[in-house]
């Protein structure tokens, strides 16, 4: 019997689910806590708590993490120097740790249209290589002709082992400046993806675990992964992606929208006919525009761990995330009796850092670059909570603008962690879900409801009420882009004798999502489904994405002025010319379809199971009487990873 295991690695959990071939039925799944900063550890909890049986008679192995994202968006990706090659734009800033422009490029055509300055390249290499983890590179119109990054790749490889990144491979899409962020973005991930790819691979190894290993893509596909170590950019958001698809398969619908609500944050998105919905556009990611194609999606900063607090007598959620108040009583056991002794602060002096119910404690990572304030705020807290109040004197306003200020570079650096009340905490009171320490979530809410001048279940039951509020609202801004957000606001009120209906199903995935089921369907007129197995559906999802390559190659008449010969053939293989037009066409297609199969046999799908389609679009004045002036020539081939644990490819199942 052969089996399937999926991973999700996100900002709380660490998923893991395992499937029957056979079947595809889900025989087992567990999770726990990711780890900071060994993500090995988390991993190995989590496959230690499977059923080992099924473990180790797994062939297949497919990955999904927000770990790349929230790198991105928190702004902790490793130090990259960009080399920019050619024309490009000076007057913009860069995701690079610092940026050099050299001569070179090309033109339209491909054609060189300033001699590459390799000695700029070497020194700026041998003066920054002590120091970064990654190189990027990026040439005036690389995608119409590689060599120039190419050749500065290969001069920085005879000068260092550091990884480098080339905007050519990894689009074909014109637009200099988004194509050189991609490579930069690209080039931060590259350590990060490396440590969470090398912890999934050696734990499966030391377990003596035959199985190839593959990891989901923003786009809902999977692939080789040594290619996601080549190219990590292409896995930001992937774990939305994951949701999806999992949501997808749990539910048993290939029509549906999607609620995800993680730990740090709740992810819109829908599927159609079994296709997820695409951006046109690259992705947004912490601020950037880059050329990488993701699943279309609505994200809100409010999770199931985001931080609830109160001040001046209003109810915010997030956009943090702590550890729940429950959470932390289960983890250290003197937790419970600090938190019922803390001291009160006073209802001036709250802010989102100073709550009753506000703790700290320190992580493992490695402190650096501190000032001195936030050194002497270190050396106060240890492997223990500490609450916020014991931290400063709260009669001097001055001394709380310091430590609220420190505090926070604390938490953004990770070197603190903070625990707090959560919406999980509320669930909690409410009796929706025990799977923790209660009494330190109601200790909680008691504290805090006094500051909302509420009951303890009255405040608890309008944190779950604006908790709900945000998915409903999230959806329909998703589902209906072109309506105002306040206006969405006004329909949920539930002040008009009106309310919002979806023709397609609502799936829920995350934790305790049941818990919100009754409050959705009271404001939007919704199927809203929570199946079986939704705490892991974005494990799950990142078993059944399938092996998706896209391959584009343009062809266009090297001169207007004899467009009846000469013909260049654009690819991300490079520049080709050919005599004939047909010779050119006959190129492309066979190129294209052994990009395609080379893509599918990496994932483990051998040619007979590739499904692949091809098609060319012309562009052409009327009545013209040559070749087309632009030949687009696109292959895609799709293959199903899961059909190999079906036993369908017999011995193809290549180790990792």
């Amino acid at each position: 019997m052969h089996y399937g295991l999926g991973i999700d690695a996100g900002g709380t959990y660490t998923d893991a689910v395992i499937l029957r071939g056979s079947d595809g039925a889900i025989v087992d799944a567990k999770k726990s806590f990711t780890t900071y900063p060994d993500i090995q550890q988390g991993i190995k909890n989590v496959l230690d708590s499977l059923d080992q049986q099924y473990l180790k008679n797994v062939n297949l192995v497919s990955v999904s993490t927000t770990l790349s994202t929230n790198a991105l968006l928190e702004n902790t990706g490793r130090p990259v120097g960009l080399i920019l090659v050619g024309e490009q734009a000076t007057d913009k800033e860069y995701p690079a740790e610092s940026v050099v422009f050299v001569s070179g490029g090309h033109d339209t055509n491909g054609e060189e249209e300033y001699p590459l300055d390799t000695e700029a390249v070497r020194e700026y290499v041998e003066a920054s290589r002590s120091w970064v983890s990654a190189y990027a590179v990026s040439a005036y119109f690389g995608t119409r002709n590689p060599d120039h990054e190419l050749a500065v790749k290969s001069m920085i490889l005879s000068i260092t082992d550091l990884p480098v990144v080339c905007g050519h491979e990894l689009s074909q899409e014109l637009g200099v400046y988004e194509r050189a962020v991609t490579a930069a973005l690209n080039a931060q991930l590259i350590p990060i993806t490396y440590q969470f790819v090398n912890a999934v691979a050696s734990d499966i190894r030391k377990r003596g675990i035959n199985a190839r290993l593959l990891m989901l893509k923003c786009d809902g596909s999977v692939y080789n992964i040594e290619d996601a170590l080549e190219k990590p950019i292409e896995t930001i958001f992937s774990g939305p992606a994951a949701s999806i698809l999992g949501a997808s398969y749990l539910a048993k619908v290939d029509t549906c929208a999607v609620i995800d609500v993680g730990g740090t944050s709740t992810d819109v998105s829908a599927i159609k006919s079994g296709i997820p919905q695409i951006s046109s556009e690259g992705c947004m990611v912490g601020g950037w525009k880059t050329r990488v194609k993701a699943m279309t999606m609505e994200t809100s900063a409010l999770g199931g761990d985001s931080h609830v607090w109160v001040k001046d007598k209003n109810v915010n959620i997030g956009p943090r995330r702590v550890i729940p108040l429950c959470v932390a009583a289960t983890l250290f056991p003197d937790f419970l009796y600090r938190l019922k002794h803390n001291k009160m602060v006073l209802r001036k002096d709250t802010n989102e850092n100073y709550q009753q119910t506000k703790f700290v404690v320190r992580t493992e990572y490695e402190a650096t670059g501190l000032r001195e304030k936030e050194k002497e705020i270190l050396r106060s807290i240890g492997d223990e909570p500490v609450s916020v109040l014991e931290l400063t004197d709260m009669t001097d306003a001055r001394e709380i603008m310091l430590v609220d200020k420190a505090l926070d570079s604390l938490i953004n650096k990770r070197l603190i962690q903070s625990i707090a009340f959560t919406p999980t905490d509320v669930l909690h009171v409410l009796g929706e879900y025990e799977q923790w320490n209660k009494e330190a979530s109601e200790t909680g809410a008691v504290y805090l409801s006094k500051y909302a001048n509420m009951g303890k279940y009255e405040f608890c039951r309008h944190v779950k009420d604006l908790f709900a509020m945000n998915m409903a609202h999230d959806l329909m801004s998703f589902l209906i882009p072109t309506i105002p957000k306040n206006a969405i606001d006004e329909v949920l009120s539930r002040n008009y004798p009106a309310r919002f209906k979806t023709d397609i199903p609502v799936v829920l995935l995350g934790g305790p999502v049941s818990a919100y089921v009754a409050e959705l369907r009271s404001l939007i007129d919704a199927d809203v489904q929570v199946p079986q197995f939704a705490s892991v559906g974005n494990a799950v999802g990142a078993l059944v994405g399938k092996s998706v390559k896209r391959v584009e190659i343009m062809i266009k008449p090297a001169s207007l002025m004899n467009p009846d010969s000469d013909f260049l053939v654009f690819s991300s293989e490079g520049r080709e010319r050919f005599e004939r037009y047909s010779d050119a066409v006959d190129y492309a297609t066979k190129m294209g379809h052994s990009l395609v199969l080379n893509y599918e046999k990496r994932c483990g799908i051998i040619k007979e199971d590739t499904i692949i389609n091809l098609s060319k679009h012309t562009t052409s004045p009327d009545n013209w009487p040559h070749p087309p002036l632009e030949t687009r020539i696109t292959v895609v081939g799709v293959g199903d990873p899961m059909m190999a644990i079906r036993g369908t490819y017999g011995n193809n199942n290549g180790s990792s």
